[in-house]
């Protein structure tokens, strides 16, 4: 099976492999994304180094531990120069890209959050990716003229109606990603979005739908990981949100997450692709090192500083919790050595030459 022949799959196409149970053909699907990702991204894996700045967050998300209501969590905001110290040492350690990631956080005020962006741009010649959920369009466009590289948004699920269940709507701002999506483009960042595996509700149909959605909204990042809900949370009992027959459940299993992220390298073929901490959650072992061998060729190493790290309780158990920013570093690099792929340099942007051909 050439990866070539896959490229133009149909909704129906990527249904069928995401059902597929045979593991012969399986493997070729590993095969076709593995050569698929050589071909038009390399062997290097591009390092982004996380630095998790804040966990206050407006939104009551149904599956989320920062969600609004969660009453437990003890809330926490970086300062600036907390900030620029992880910037420093993520510099120091080679990586291209920091990511600025919060809950949905307006504390994070517009310009102070300008001001951190262009003091790490000067600082570091870093990239800045910036992870602050649905902002009005002036927050983007001034954080974009200070410098920020990339922004990252994810849609979780193309199913409007399964999307409101998890997802409910501030009063007064009704949430259009697919929206703001477009306008980052436009407004020259790299925007990145993806999904999660395996919500209560959601259907083989729809992740087919979704990987499409992928490749329609010529994204520049990709992110594919397991639904993992917290138990702090109205869908922390697993319970089902709507009713679907249970042969068109989609499951949240490592390997379904494994073809959808093989499926989207496949028809989205120069996409950055992380394997995802969340992947990393359900097979601490070697589920980064799968997901790189299945399509991914970036991983987020972990800045935060470990006071903030536990924090930061987006779900539960989640992998390297406990790990200081140089063990992350020096695990993940010796991970990735030994599945022969070597760590890139610089910032790892999106390549949109035709021929591909990733370095």
């Amino acid at each position: 099976m050439a990866s070539a022949t896959l490229q133009h799959l149909t909704r129906t196409g990527i249904e069928r492999w995401l059902r597929e149970g045979d593991e012969a053909r399986i493997e070729e699907l590993w095969q076709a994304a593995d050569e698929t990702r050589r071909r038009n991204v390399g062997d290097a894996v591009h390092l982004r180094g996380l630095i998790e700045t804040s966990n206050h967050c407006v939104r009551q998300c149904g599956y989320c531990g920062l969600r609004a209501g969660n009453r437990d969590l003890q809330r926490y905001r970086m300062s600036v120069e907390e900030i620029l110290e992880c910037a420093h040492k993520g510099k120091t350690f080679g990586y291209g890209t920091v990511v600025l990631q919060a809950g949905e956080d307006y504390g994070i005020k517009t310009a102070w959050l300008a001001d951190v962006v262009r003091r790490i741009k000067q600082e570091t010649g870093l990239a800045v990716t910036l992870s602050m959920g649905e902002r009005p369009d002036a927050d983007l466009l001034a954080w974009r003229e200070a410098g920020a590289d990339r922004y990252l948004l994810r849609f979780e699920t193309s199913d409007p109606e399964l999307y409101a269940l998890i997802h409910p709507d501030l009063p007064g701002r009704p949430s259009d990603r697919f929206a703001i999506l477009r306008t980052l483009s436009a407004m020259g960042y790299e925007a990145g979005s993806g999904i999660m595996v395996g919500i209560p509700g959601q259907t083989y149909t729809s992740v087919a739908g979704d990987i499409l959605e992928f490749r329609d909204l010529d994204l520049d990042m990709i992110g594919v990981g397991p639904y993992i809900a917290h138990p702090a949370t109205p869908l922390g009992d697993h319970s089902w949100i709507r009713s679907i027959d249970p042969r068109d459940q989609i499951p949240s299993d490592e390997l379904t997450v494994y073809k959808v992220i093989a499926l989207t390298r496949i028809v989205c073929p120069q996409v950055n692709l992380p394997s995802t901490t969340a992947l990393a959650t359900i097979n601490k072992a070697t589920g980064r090192e799968l997901g790189l061998m299945r399509g991914a060729n970036v991983v987020m190493p972990n800045l935060t500083p470990p006071k903030y790290r536990i924090m930061y309780d987006i779900y539960p158990e989640k992998a390297c919790i406990n790990e200081t920013a140089d063990q992350c570093r020096g695990c993940l690099q010796g991970r990735i050595e030994r599945i022969g792929r070597h760590v890139g340099s610089g910032p790892g942007g999106r390549r949109r030459d035709p021929d591909g051909a990733g370095s």
